[in-house]
């Protein structure tokens, strides 16, 4: 029986579709090595047998279960403007199209918070909260096409994280389908045990998820505006890392370098000479503007030649910078109240002018504002011109960002014309955005470039100590290199797959290793004493020291834990601190944009050493923190751990009423009880 005919007689009531148009539409993502494909008139490969479109969780229910027991592959689908491969079906596979799912089941005004389904649309959902007077503080570039359960899935960012944090920040719940179709609800507690994090960027390899309980805020009342221009790229990241580490949070910093700073100076000549909205501002976008042409012809050509001889460019860029490209641009946003807004902001220049910055006033922050999603559509116009584009988000502490910087952009300047900003910034750390583009005289050839130049980046990200996603995801183009990041975590990974998707359906070939025996990177012995990261204030010390000689550590330098004395023993060892959730630790609810632990190792119970290096944030599949925050050492213990360490500069609070520690239901807690089962036992 096909297919077809089988979800037709199992499934009646679920409208469903095999036209050669709709399997066309919905047999990949955004993945630009796909556009490749394209320009050479090979479109849409990879075809699903059947696209479904379920309207209530019950019915996603009903295809997860008819899947599982046929044996077929399950792809969830949002809006498909992922960029890593996260879908390509075969023509086996039913694509779970979940946009019929998009109602806002509540809205609760006290906590604040609102339960909405996965499908629905960002853009639309934003304004409909923005008529309310609140927001989620969720911006990601592709807010005009992509969804709340494929920002979940993918551990998102927005453009205002320097505020409200990522995604995983403002789940409070999860409703799920997983395994064989059972429905599910987590709860984040924030002391644990807590499983939402483990679906968190899961990339629809664990379950599907229908709903999520949503934190909001207030909506902004006013914001202040303010552009700088620092001589180095390095001098902007650190006036960026004294920001945060002071306790400022602007919605918005972005740290352009030299090359794309000089592209939005001309586009900004531009438009002062034709009209005042023309263009686009220093952004993603200037990179659209350096690789330029609108189409084919000379210009194509020209641009085309250029890009096939990546270095010289690169190296032109580098031999020119100071004294053509003059300097770094940040944009900086602060909002919320008109007076906590002015006041931030001047605190955040007087700190960007002692690191030798200039003042550009307002306009170049409000022009980006303006333009905040242009870049969403500027990559057609250079596969259009012969060229490719894409690109790439690491992370790293700021101590390693230098590193991290250079290794990636060096391994990428082989192959490709290069540009970075940096997007994403936290007290310890900050992402790198770089975005490349290439030329090669046929499209296989071109191919192979691009493949180059993503194995180099991403081994170099590894190499220098970064993480090889900070808001994309894995999908299948960094999929091959997640075990050589999580070592052991990738084969906890499969062993979560296996209580949450025993049937193995769940989009088979995305974010994990297909290898779950890759090769390994020796875990790190545990500190002899606590040792200060003074750079990221990140204090790493062994799970078997206590938290009384961690502060001591930190005093001499004017740091602490930040801890509330009442409810945290100095006489606990960090291990059995964290396994009783870490109580006394600073409330997350409240700055969302900090977290507690940027790293660590333990040993599973199987004996087993699992490492997770230091980050700020990563978005490379589940947090596996979670297996051990609050969880009682059931799974192993924590042999070593990176802490942020607090000076004296406190950000001010974000108020919140949501619950901090809700009650276990028995079906909650017998998921819990399988999966910490199953994650104690690999070896």
């Amino acid at each position: 029986m096909s297919i077809e005919a089988a979800i037709t007689r199992a499934l009646p009531g679920i409208p469903r579709s095999t036209s050669p148009v709709d399997q066309i539409a919905y047999a990949r993502d955004l993945w630009p090595r796909h556009h490749l494909a394209v320009t050479e008139g090979r479109i849409a490969e990879h075809r699903p047998g059947m696209i479904v479109w379920p309207g209530s969780t019950e019915e996603v229910a009903q295809v997860v279960r008819f899947c599982a027991d046929e044996g077929l592959p399950l792809v969830p689908y949002g809006a498909g403007s992922g960029v890593c491969g996260g879908v390509l079906p075969d023509d086996r596979t039913v694509v779970l199209d979940l946009k019929r799912l998009s109602r806002r089941r509540s809205i609760d005004r006290q906590a604040p918070s609102v339960d909405i389904e996965a499908g629905a649309l960002g853009i639309r959902f934003e304004e409909e909260l923005n008529a309310e007077g609140f927001t989620l503080g969720h911006f990601p570039s592709s807010i005009l096409c992509s969804t709340v359960g494929g920002w979940v899935a993918a551990r998102s960012a927005g453009q205002c994280s320097g505020l409200y944090g990522k995604i995983e920040d403002m789940v409070a719940s999860l409703e799920c389908v997983v395994g064989r179709g059972e429905i599910v609800r987590f709860e984040r507690r924030v002391r644990g045990p807590d499983l939402t994090p483990l679906l968190i960027g899961s990339e629809g390899v664990l379950g599907v998820v229908t709903a999520a309980t949503l934190r909001l805020h207030p909506a902004p009342s006013a914001r202040a505006f303010g552009a700088f221009s620092f001589p180095t790229l390095e001098a902007g990241w650190n006036a960026m890392r004294e920001m945060f580490q002071a306790g400022l949070r602007p919605a918005v910093s972005r740290l352009y370098d030299p090359f794309d700073s000089f592209m939005a100076r001309l586009g900004a000549v531009r438009r002062h000479r034709a009209r005042p909205d023309a263009g686009a501002g220093a952004s993603d976008g200037a990179a659209g503007r350096a690789r330029g042409a609108r189409g084919p012809g000379a210009g194509a050509a020209v641009l085309r030649g250029l890009l096939r001889a990546p270095g010289l460019l690169n190296d032109l860029v580098d031999a020119v910078g100071a004294r053509v490209l003059r300097g770094a641009t940040l944009i900086l946003i602060f909002e919320g109240t008109a007076r906590a807004s002015a006041d931030d902001l001047a605190r955040a220049a007087a700190i960007a002018e002692r690191g030798g910055a200039r003042p550009l006033g307002e306009e170049p922050a409000r022009h980006w504002l303006a333009h905040r999603y242009s870049v969403s559509y500027r990559q057609a116009p250079v596969f259009m011109a012969g060229a490719f584009s894409d690109t790439m988000e690491v992370a790293a502490p700021w101590s390693r960002l230098d590193a991290l910087y250079r290794a990636v952009r060096g391994a990428l300047g082989r192959h490709v014309f290069v540009m970075a900003h940096l997007s994403h910034a936290y007290p310890d750390g900050c992402s790198i955005y770089f975005t490349f583009a290439g030329s090669a005289p046929s499209v296989a050839e071109a191919e192979a470039k691009y493949d180059a130049a993503w194995r180099a980046a991403l081994d170099a990200a590894i190499d220098a100590g970064g993480t090889l996603s900070h808001h994309h995801g894995v999908g299948r183009s960094k999929a091959p290199r997640l075990g050589a990041e999580l070592g052991l975590g990738a084969d906890v990974v499969h062993a979560l797959r296996g209580v949450f998707d025993p049937a193995g359906i769940m989009n088979p070939g995305n974010l994990l290793p297909r290898d779950a025996a890759a090769p390994r990177r020796p875990v790190p012995p545990p500190p002899a004493a606590p040792a200060l990261d003074a750079a990221s204030l990140l204090v790493h010390a062994a799970g078997s020291v206590r938290l009384g000689d961690v502060e001591r550590a930190l005093e001499p330098r004017g740091l602490t834990l930040a801890l509330d004395p009442v409810a945290a023993s100095r006489e606990m060892t960090l291990d059995a601190w964290i396994a009783a959730g870490a109580p006394g630790a600073p409330d997350p609810w409240s700055d969302p944009v900090d977290h507690l632990v940027a790293g660590f190792t333990a040993r599973l119970a199987s004996g087993a050493d699992l490492a997770v290096r230091p980050a700020p944030r990563r978005a490379v599949g589940p947090d596996l923190l979670a297996l051990f925050l609050g969880m009682q050492g059931r799974v192993g213990a924590i042999t070593s751990v990176h802490l942020r360490a607090h000076g004296a500069s406190r950000p001010r609070a974000l108020p919140a009423s949501l619950p901090r520690q809700p009650p276990l239901g028995d079906a909650e807690a017998a998921w819990l009880d399988a999966v910490l089962s199953a994650a104690r036992g690999v070896r």
